[in-house]
């Protein structure tokens, strides 16, 4: 036999070296999919006569669990002429109820049954604009502060947020999407009974005490987040542009003067339609039993009343036909949006859509950054993802471009034309596929990690998918994307006529 020389050594050993790293991989993601089989093993759902849904992961390696209810109201679901109200009860959250928060609730309900009187005649002489009487509006005014500041004797402040910090509990917060509406936090185990005390009770009988003045909050918000905040300002105008009929071109924030005339009677019947517990989903995860878990959830969230889940939405956005486009002159740097519309996440090709956000945005070797930053130094921070400006209907594909000083918009424009007609007209390689797919498996162990982290990937799949066993699903769907598979769904959806463009120019080139 021929023996062989040095190069062919190396050669030799270099490819055992590529087979034994090809095996480890192979079995590390073998030991992956056995790990997410365990956790799928570990997970035990049930569903209250009322209609509540739960889930619950057991994790014994620390005595904690976290508590997460996901609501599926966000702020798609505002009433027309009440934008913002799904996010008002993120400011609502945690007020209390008939038993918690209050030191008198007899006394208390009259107290706010005069707030309420006062803020309508306050309201009224508002809504007749230059007719209105400035001494009245003063008056009305004055007349709201006295009646807030009686109502608010009885209120005991923060007493369901001391009431887990005295247990042990971290993380108390609420958040609010275009999708969904999420109450969390987390607490030693010997105490969980304590959050089903205390969640229940904000879904059978809330108090919303102090409305009024979390109103303000929530407009003092958007005066901050949009109207003297740039991007948020062209987020809005961009999002308003590219949707015509659906309430996701719509601020979810909230509209000032839809914010400023709400009631609490408005946001009493909100609530009575949206939080009925057959649209609630509730998550467990961590040191628990799950016997006791559905013994808990019978014995305080069973007694909420059940009542009808709200009809589906039936607005369908429309094709869109051709190029639309908004510019904004602000004080600010350059900036550019490009929004593609896309299906919602049940389409088949969603794990296309997500491949070609990873491949394009993940990491300082995605294409966007390399040729944006890195190369043609047009742009500060570049990236495209699907699932803006949600998931639960469909959104839209948006690319983006932080502009680079001595840079245009045009120029960022034409470099991301550049990126996209790339996807339509060249198969990505290999090698660029496998990052995907290796960065998705790292993305879904890391966030397995994290009990908060797992409770919201478990519940927001299974509101959005119908079943939470989509997050490890989706894995094997990324895994099964080819090059082909991006290179149609970029024909398909990257289109011209399919795309919207917003941009911010300095208001400096107005003038000149």
């Amino acid at each position: 036999m021929k023996s062989i020389g040095v190069p062919g050594r190396a050669f030799a050993l270099g490819m055992l070296a590529l087979v034994a790293l090809l095996a480890c991989a192979s079995a590390a993601l073998r030991a992956q999919q056995s790990s997410f089989a365990e956790i799928e093993s570990k997970v035990t759902e049930f569903t209250l006569k009322n209609g509540m849904k739960f889930i619950v992961l057991e994790r014994h390696e620390a005595p904690v669990a976290s508590f997460l209810t996901y609501a599926d109201v966000g702020d798609a679901n505002d009433p027309k002429g009440q934008t913002g109200m799904a996010h008002l009860f993120e400011h609502m959250a945690f007020k209390g109820s008939k038993s918690i928060g209050t030191t008198d609730a007899l006394t208390e309900s009259t107290a706010l049954e005069h707030v309420d009187a006062a803020f309508l005649a306050l309201r009224d002489e508002r809504r007749k604009g230059r007719n209105s009487d400035p001494a009245r509006l003063k008056q009305l005014e004055d007349a709201l502060s006295k009646a807030q500041e009686e109502a608010g004797k009885y209120v005991t402040q923060n007493e369901f947020g001391e009431a887990i910090e005295r247990a042990g509990g971290q993380g108390l917060n609420a958040g609010t999407s275009e999708d969904a509406t999420n109450y969390f936090f987390s607490l030693p185990s010997n105490e969980m009974e304590l959050w089903f005390y205390l969640e229940s009770e904000r879904f059978l009988d809330p108090v919303l005490r102090e409305f009024y003045k979390e109103k303000n909050v929530v407009m003092e918000e958007r005066r901050m987040s949009v109207e003297s905040a740039p991007l948020g300002k062209l987020t809005e105008e961009f999002l308003s542009v590219a949707y015509k009929a659906h309430s996701y071109g719509i601020s979810g924030i909230g509209h000032m003067a839809d914010l400023q005339s709400i009631s609490r009677a408005d946001a009493e019947a909100f609530f009575k339609e949206h939080y009925a517990p057959s649209n609630l989903i509730s998550v467990v995860v961590g040191d628990v039993d799950p016997k006791r878990i559905q013994l808990l959830a019978e014995t305080y969230f069973g007694r909420i009343p059940s009542r009808p889940k709200p009809d589906p939405m039936d607005t369908v956005e429309p094709p869109q036909e051709g190029e639309r486009r908004v510019s904004l002159q602000l004080q600010s740097q350059r900036v550019t949006l490009i929004g593609y519309h896309k299906p919602d996440i049940n389409d088949p090709d969603n794990a296309v859509y997500d491949a070609i956000g990873s491949l394009l945005s993940e990491g300082r070797s995605s294409r966007l950054y390399r040729s944006l930053v890195r190369d043609k130094r047009v742009a500060v921070d570049t990236g495209g993802f699907s699932g803006f400006p949600g998931q639960k209907y469909p959104g839209l594909f948006l690319f983006y471009a932080f502009v680079a000083p001595g840079k245009t918009n045009d120029d960022a424009e034409k470099a991301l034309d550049i990126e996209i007609e790339r996807l339509k007209k060249d198969l990505v390689t290999a090698a660029e596929l496998d990052g995907v797919k290796r960065r998705a498996r790292a993305n879904l162990v890391r966030s397995l990690e994290d009990n908060s982290d797992m409770a919201l990937q478990l519940s927001s799949w299974q509101a959005l998918t119908g079943d939470w066993r989509s997050l490890f699903r989706q894995l094997d769907k990324i895994n099964a994307v080819t090059p082909e598979d991006i290179r149609r769904v970029a024909q398909t959806t990257f289109a011209r006529n399919n795309r919207t463009i917003g941009t911010i120019e300095p208001v400096e080139l107005a003038s000149r």
